[in-house]
């Protein structure tokens, strides 16, 4: 007892000294008191001494406390998790802060490289005890291409036919002859407005065409549900694919492959290319903020952090079967006869979904705040605020090299909530609600998953996206609402103001820049600038595209004074109430002009 009594009056007098200010760094040591002169090793351990500070209620925070992270790569081995009892107050709030160069990094590092024939060749380590599986590759900070059968996408080849009975899709020979024997090849199949990834269990070829038939449980999801379905058509529209993750396709500079039986990583390496850094992720997600409906997690800011180098691994243990925006399917299938719905169209099929994982998620959380970080070689979504939010904000942040979303928001259903019934819960906390999005530069996500966003927003109300510039994306630049039906449910009051979106639809059509689902009374789309579509050749239908698009349900949207190089839009299957005003064209140029990021953060598109 003596000795625990000693170590606590130390401790407080370790907090007394700097208790608002605790200070990390690689260099430091946990069992430090955080102070400038002798940091903390871990933001685990900083968030536990400002945890400790909250619980004794300290005097001297009653400002607020500050964790400082020097500059350097914070490496993680689990989410950093931050939890009610972190939480702050509005006058008394918790901001984790650095210079600009502090990363929370999820990635291990290759090493001792060694030529092997064309090849380049490392041992694959363990990472956390056990054998490490991934799915990117980053060579000196730039993303390397998973080894796969086409370097143009345009030159994919396309479907023969789709056989649901037998779960079989009948492909050219010419296309898998060679990766017969492969064990762990994939197939990534272009399907109208997603890809699905689907692990390939056999091929048997008969003449110039093969059967390809794929593990559960993606199998038996890809060839029950409906929508989106595998293009067989009689105008050559069949959907295109491309096969990776085979040492047979290892043909490539620029590719890798990683033979997981043997644990060994192979590169086929640029003309002078030279590995300073070879970098694989190791977790999924960097920093879990959760709380409970009761206790919420509040008053977190995270200020000039970087978020780096995660993985999604669902896709090598299950595939990947998408309904809409990178929301995957854990069961769908068609329904005859066709479900009646009360001012709703019949429907003809039922679906379950998940979530993939992301690099930040926050859920049960109040006034969480990202201002001025960085997220980028991500191998899914960038930052998910995912269930029972209020507030917050995600200002002046980069979003660059991401697989999946940028950004979500919002439930897309629960897992045990058919995805097309109305989502309105009886606690209305579950809801996202007052969230603002703004300021950001979002390019080059979407980068695997074609199927995804920029900003994708779900069951979300009183949501404010605004001022943010969207680019080089492969499908939609923002997308609002869910549900596919007009039933009015929990989402209401949301605004989509003065976005810059363009060069999207990179790979997938059934698209817009602005695109709507379900009923959302007093939202608006106003001041928007919409421009520069991709024409990929291998979309579904090539006429298939519009700069803004209400989709099934979509009811009470003001869409208004937005800016577009010409007038095509779709107005699909809507409910009442919208009001188009002034789109097009012919809108005045100070809303062109107006629209993206502000002054102060057009520094961003320089990084």
């Amino acid at each position: 007892m003596k000795r625990l009594s000693i170590t606590t009056t130390a401790l407080l007098i370790a907090y007394t000294l700097s208790a608002a200010d605790i200070f990390v760094s690689p260099r430091g040591n946990d069992q430090n008191p955080g102070t400038d002169t002798s940091p903390k090793a871990t933001l685990t351990a900083a968030l536990r001494q400002a945890r400790e500070l909250r619980r004794l209620q300290d005097e001297s925070i009653k400002d607020g406390i500050t964790i400082h992270l020097a500059s350097g790569d914070y490496h993680l081995y689990e989410p950093v998790f931050i939890r009610p009892e972190d939480s702050g107050t509005e006058s008394s709030s918790t901001t984790i802060t650095s210079d600009g160069h502090a990363t929370l990094n999820g990635g291990v590092e290759i090493k001792n490289w060694k030529k092997q024939g064309k090849f380049l060749v490392a041992d694959v380590p363990t990472f956390n005890g056990r054998p490490l599986d991934f799915r990117q590759l980053w060579i000196n900070g730039k993303k390397a291409t998973r080894a796969r059968d086409v370097a143009d996408f345009e030159k994919m080849y396309r479907i023969i036919n789709n056989d649901p009975k037998n779960e079989i899709l009948w492909v050219p020979t010419a296309a898998v002859k060679k990766i017969q024997k492969s064990p762990y090849a994939e197939m990534v199949l272009h399907e109208m407005w997603c890809v699905a990834n689907l692990r390939i269990k056999s091929i048997d070829i008969q003449g110039d065409s093969a059967a390809v038939r794929f593990h559960n449980p993606e199998s038996r999801i890809q060839f029950e549900h409906p929508w989106p379905r595998p293009m067989v058509t009689k105008d050559g529209h069949n959907s295109a694919f491309y096969l990776t993750n085979a040492m047979e396709l290892l043909d490539e500079p620029g590719e890798w492959y990683h033979d997981i039986d043997n644990r060994k990583l192979y590169y086929y390496s640029r003309k002078g290319e030279k590995i300073a850094q070879a970098i694989v992720p190791g977790i999924e997600t960097l920093v879990q903020v959760e709380g409970t409906l009761d206790r919420p997690v509040s008053h977190i800011r995270f200020k000039n952090i970087t978020f780096q180098y995660t993985t999604w691994m669902r896709p090598s243990l299950k595939g990947h079967v998408p309904l809409q925006a990178g929301m995957y399917m854990t069961d769908g299938y068609k329904i005859r006869p066709s479900m009646i719905r009360k001012d709703n169209h019949k429907l003809d099929n039922q679906g379950w979904l998940g979530r993939p994982a992301s690099a930040v998620t926050v859920k049960a959380a109040r006034h969480i705040d990202f201002e001025g970080c960085r997220f980028r070689h991500l191998g899914s979504t960038g930052i998910d605020y995912e269930w029972a939010t209020e507030g917050g904000n995600i200002r002046g942040c980069l979003f660059s090299d991401i697989a999946g979303n940028g950004i979500l928001a919002g439930s897309f259903s629960p897992a045990a909530h058919e995805t097309h019934l109305p989502y309105d819960p009886a606690d209305h906390r579950e809801v996202c609600t007052r969230l603002t999005i703004s300021n950001n530069y979002i390019t080059d996500v979407t980068n695997e998953d074609w199927g995804t966003l920029g900003i994708c927003a779900g069951y979300v109300s009183d949501i404010n996206i605004e001022h943010n510039e969207i680019c080089n994306v492969s499908y939609s630049g923002i997308s609002l609402g869910w549900g596919w039906t007009r039933t009015v449910n929990c989402m209401r009051n949301n605004r989509v103001h003065a976005n810059q979106i363009h060069r999207y639809a990179r790979h997938m059509y059934d698209v817009a820049g602005i695109y709507t689902l379900g009923s959302q009374p007093h939202s608006w789309v106003t001041e928007n600038c919409v421009y520069d579509i991709f024409s990929p050749g291998y979309a579904h239908d090539p006429h298939h595209w519009f700069y803004l698009y209400t989709d099934e349900g979509s009811s009470f949207i003001t869409v208004k004074d937005n800016w577009m190089e010409g007038e095509k839009f779709l107005k699909n299957a809507n409910g009442p109430g919208n009001t188009w005003e002034n789109n097009g064209p012919m809108v005045n140029d100070s809303i062109k002009t107006n629209a993206g990021l502000t002054k102060e953060y057009v520094y961003l598109k320089e990084e």
